[in-house]
């Protein structure tokens, strides 16, 4: 068994991680620490998230750091303000008995005067995130010419999030003659880019498959209808009472809407988005890390650097757009070598993207049903009667159990256990008493074959013909919504937007007509009071979006929900491959979140999140 004196750490070091109790490298530190150690090289380093990786670069780099310097001699790039601060804690404490070494965290929301106040003091190791880097540097508050040693850690998700350009400018500030060291739980085309534009022939190491899911996390799905994903989501956490959880939603909306329903339903759940000012999501990161939140709800931009143990399970709300946010979703469980497990709430429509994802993490999923109120009662009446039998006798109970027992006296044993469960579980038993079971693409298995090959033909036929408005199919019913073009929306994207706030299925909405300040859209008439019912006093951004029955059935002509020009995102990009449901998913994605009333342009927004303003 490999050790950390064998790997050929100092003792400053190795007293160091005596202290933190670690007790053998992981396979990434085993790997990665001789070759940083022995020679002056470049690195690639691909391990998934929870498997060391701070400590990887870390040791070699402290080591190797002239702390009687006061020079910047080591810059970290991290993509978020919450990675960024953890890997400065981390190396602080890997470096507690190495005198005069200095960590230095920069990144957005914080003062810019009072971090470059602590640079000059001397740092010699910068740990910053993208925008604050760049900022700073164009500011010339930092000088990075004559550092030694560059890292780049979360690499994929740094270009993922948008910070391409940043990490090219922040790099061209810097010596040709230094070593560059770039660790990824994944190895997408603009990660290989930046590998070939400044690394010079790196040594490269693989910890697990290249691009592949941790082999400690086990991957399910469940199909349920587009309505019944929230139903679906509260009985998996009911089916795990001891869920420690991140759930991923893909809109900030989605993300605080279902966080709000989860507390209503009496759970100990938090948000966690990019509407957030700092100070609300330190607060509620602190309450997650202490267990006080049992549920966190957040989007893939807020939970990036999240790094918390123990997490039972990751839930996928929604699929993201691209496969490896969904390697770094799951990575969030199963870490340090504990076990986890990963589900995925699909509709029917979207099974295909699962065989994409197995594709590229090289692990199957397992298909589940959504469990039923019977099993899941059966489960918390079990957990119930576990708790009560380990809970420990408190001691100052004694003095009222005469006035117990005189109260209790003429109830015998067995009715006293049925009253006490009775009593905890009345939530769980009147709940599922009145639910119905959620079938697998319950709209699907009620429709006829035939019903749903016709409606389909029917919006194949439209689709393939002219651009003429046809009259309402039978069954179907026509609305108005206000909003348009002018809001940044086609016929796709409202498609979605209006798909995902109502919980309805792909198929649902069908004849979507975009004006330039209005749009009419039909679905059928079983869905008439959900769809008028949720846009009931509706708000986006402060702006109220209405949706009436129209008036004119016939709607107008214009564009029609003709098929789609474009397939999804490309393989090379992590998409799901050709003809995706999910289209451009990043532009859509992007599109569905903008301000509708604002006149701020989509670039000035782009370059205040580089800046570092959300991290």
């Amino acid at each position: 068994m490999t050790t950390f004196e064998d790997l050929g750490l100092d003792k400053t070091l190795l007293d160091a991680i005596a202290d933190l109790g670690f007790e053998t490298p992981s396979e990434v530190q085993e790997k990665a620490i001789p070759i940083l150690l022995e020679t002056e090289t470049d690195l690639v380093a691909l391990a998934q998230t929870g498997t060391g990786k701070t400590a990887a670069f870390g040791f070699p780099l402290i080591q190797k750091i002239d702390s009687n310097s006061r020079t910047t001699q080591g810059l970290i790039l991290s993509p978020t303000r919450e990675l960024c601060l953890q890997i400065t804690n981390e190396l602080k404490l890997y470096s507690k008995y190495k005198k005069n070494l200095s960590t230095v965290a920069i990144y957005g929301g914080a003062s810019i005067t009072d971090q470059a106040r602590q640079i000059k003091r001397g740092a010699q190791i910068i740990v910053a995130t993208p925008g604050r880097m760049k900022d700073m540097i164009s500011r010339r508050l930092v000088d990075i010419s004559k550092i030694d040693y560059c890292i780049l850690d979360e690499a994929d998700e740094m270009l993922n999030m948008g910070f391409f350009e940043d990490i090219q400018d922040i790099l061209s500030n810097t010596p040709d003659e230094k070593s560059t060291w770039l660790f990824s739980a994944t190895m997408p085309r603009e990660v290989s880019t930046i590998a070939k534009k400044f690394m010079h022939s790196p040594q490269e190491i693989t910890v697990g498959t290249k691009n592949a899911g941790t082999s400690t996390v086990q991957h399910e799905y469940y199909v349920v209808s587009g309505r019944d994903r929230y139903p679906a989501l509260k009985r998996l956490a009911d089916t795990n009472p001891n869920i420690f959880a991140v759930i991923f939603c893909r809109t900030k909306r989605d993300t605080q809407s279902v966080a709000e329903k989860l507390i209503e339903d009496g759970y100990n759940a938090g948000a966690i988005h990019g509407d957030l000012s700092q100070n609300q999501r330190d607060m509620v990161m602190n309450s997650f890390r202490k267990k006080q939140i049992q549920i966190l709800v957040a989007t893939d931009v807020a939970a990036r650097g999240i790094d918390v143990n123990d997490i039972t399970h990751v839930i996928n709300y929604q699929l993201p757009d691209e496969i490896e946010t969904y390697t770094h979703r799951s990575g969030r469980t199963g870490r340090a070598g504990k076990s986890g497990i990963s589900m995925v709430l699909v509709t029917r429509g979207e099974t295909r993207k699962i065989k994409a994802i197995e594709n590229k993490i090289q692990q199957k999923f397992i298909s589940k049903t959504v469990p039923s109120g019977s099993d899941i009662c059966g489960i918390q009446l079990h957990h119930l009667a576990t708790k009560i039998k380990d809970t420990e006798i408190d001691n100052e109970v004694e003095e009222y159990l005469p006035a117990i027992h005189e109260i209790l006296k003429d109830v015998d044993r067995e009715e006293l256990i049925k009253k006490l469960v009775s009593a905890e579980f009345t939530r769980f038993s009147s709940y599922y008493k009145k639910s119905r079971d959620i079938k697998s693409g319950d709209r699907g298995e009620r429709e006829d074959r035939g019903e749903r090959r016709d409606r389909g033909e029917r919006r194949e036929r439209g689709s393939d013909r002219s651009n003429r408005e046809d009259a309402p199919t039978s069954g179907s019913v026509r609305y108005f919504i206000n909003v348009g073009e002018k809001d940044d929306y086609d016929w796709m994207t409202l498609k979605d937007f209006i798909r995902d706030t109502v919980g309805l299925e792909q198929d649902d909405i069908f004849k979507v007509d975009v004006k330039e300040s209005f749009s009419f859209f039909n679905s059928d008439a079983s869905s008439t009071d959900q769809i008028l019912a949720t846009f009931t006093e509706f708000k986006v951004e402060g702006r109220f979006v209405n949706v009436e029955v129209s008036k004119n059935p016939g709607g107008g002509g214009g564009r029609r929900d003709g098929k789609r020009s474009g397939g999804g995102g490309s393989r090379d990009r992590g998409g799901y491959g050709g003809g995706s449901s999910s289209g451009s998913g990043r532009d859509r994605s992007k599109k569905r979140e903008r301000n509708f009333g604002k006149s701020e342009s989509s670039g000035n927004r782009r370059s205040k999140k580089r800046s570092g303003d959300f991290f």
